[in-house]
């Protein structure tokens, strides 16, 4: 026989025909008894409801906490004697350089060169980059080097890039990137004033297509949601950071004694790599909002999007055990709920579907944090449950590629 649960259901105060919220309430009074009683799916329902509704709420925290460049005012003396050397690893890169190199060169604020190194191209992307920079002194473009034995292709075009800079402070750029004319500016400012050695201003996230849409803002939420930001920021656990090599600076002394990236010559995800190293080594790296600093755009279509995920998101959680885990982790607080919430209704059991619903809002609740600071769109959240089983059906994909040696990014093999 079923215990009874401990509180009574509370009166509805309303004579006659109860209130709707009364009659919610109850069937959430309801669904706590099936949990003290032993329902199986009632109790794991509920607990996805309480830990999504504790992320949402965390992602509230970090969006207030989340560090952003400060609005440009004139250097000081220390600053202005400072030379910022803009680093650009492209290849095949043609169809989207040119924007982000005009960007680049309509800087104002700060003394930088603009280093593009080829990394082996085949579409023609240096002659791009040549007619888009036009004569200006401030811009060289370099031939990379074969790729040896061991190395990724993008670690090896930064770390030759960097051995070519000349500047104090290194700020890596990818070719999708389109900087604000103050972007380079306030992230040098912010890299400074708040007393950081790699900060990774993450750009706005530009998306047309349907998949774009489903997949491309759980970058941002990702971190906003499960990194305690400052925290993470003064921790010197490596595994507490987040980055993005769309944009990302650094002191170019700190770079060094870390290793640069001939330290994560080998890995896939190597921003987050290299952050961590920069932690490993007592260092001070943190992301922070790049929504008005720069945009970006990196996928164009779904084959693209889809290959781009699967060469990466078998690395992006440490391993593979991390990456199922992961994957479990957020299908049963993000997906289960509303499925919870449908066969509820099917099979007329109020209790779950009160409670699955309840998930499932804190879940977009969540969404919507993430995309109201992150400039992203508010009308695409009530379709997290969609983005999340796209991600975990990448993942598995990713992992499958990986395992079999068939992941390949711009004909490479990088598996």
């Amino acid at each position: 026989m079923p215990r009874r649960c401990w509180r009574t259901p509370p009166s509805s105060g309303c004579p006659g025909r109860r209130c709707w919220a009364a009659s919610a309430w109850e069937s959430w009074w309801r669904c706590c008894c099936a949990c003290c009683a032993g329902e199986p799916v009632s109790r794991v329902v509920v607990t996805a409801f309480f830990a999504s509704a504790a992320l949402a709420i965390h992602a509230a925290v970090n969006a207030r906490l989340l560090r952003r460049p400060p609005a440009l005012v004139p250097p000081t003396s220390s600053q202005a004697q400072r030379r910022l050397s803009v680093l650009l690893p492209v290849r095949d890169e043609a169809q989207r350089v040119s924007p982000c190199v005009s960007a680049l060169l309509a800087s104002r604020g700060v003394d930088f060169e603009l280093l593009v190194l080829d990394d082996g191209s085949r579409d023609g992307t240096a002659e791009v980059v040549r007619h888009a920079a036009g004569d200006d002194r401030r811009v060289r473009v370099l031939e990379g080097q074969p790729l040896p034995r061991g190395w990724l292709g993008k670690p090896h075009a930064c770390q030759q890039l960097a051995e070519a800079a000349g500047g104090d402070v290194l700020l890596f750029v990818d070719a999708d990137v389109v900087v604000a004319p103050d972007g380079l500016a306030r992230t040098v400012a912010l890299l400074d004033g708040a007393g950081l050695d790699l900060v990774s201003p993450y750009p706005r996230q530009l998306v047309a297509t349907a998949a774009e849409r489903l997949l491309q803002p759980l970058l941002q939420w990702s971190w906003l949601t499960f990194l305690p930001l400052r925290l993470a920021e003064r921790s010197r656990s490596p595994s507490l950071c987040a980055a993005n090599g769309q944009l990302l600076a650094c002191h170019a002394t700190a770079y060094r004694a870390a290793g640069g990236h001939a330290a994560v010559r080998g890995e896939i995800v190597e921003d987050v790599a290299l952050a961590r190293r920069f932690k490993a080594h007592g260092y001070r790296a943190t992301v922070a909002d790049g929504t008005d600093v720069a945009t970006c755009r990196m996928y164009q279509d779904w084959p693209e999007l889809r290959d781009g995920y699967t060469k990466s998101l078998w690395a992006a959680f440490g391993s593979t055990g991390g990456a199922v885990g992961v994957t479990a982790l957020l299908t049963w607080l993000y997906v289960l709920p509303p499925a919870a919430a449908v066969t509820g209704v099917l099979q007329r059991r109020p209790s779950l579907a009160v409670t699955g619903t309840a998930g499932y809002l804190a879940g977009v609740a969540g969404r919507m944090v993430a995309a109201y600071r992150t400039g992203g769109r508010l009308l695409d959240s009530p379709a997290h449950p969609v983005s999340v089983a796209a991600l975990a059906w990448l993942t598995l994909r990713s992992l499958r590629h990986h395992r079999a040696g068939t992941a390949t990014w711009k004909g490479r093999v990088i598996a």
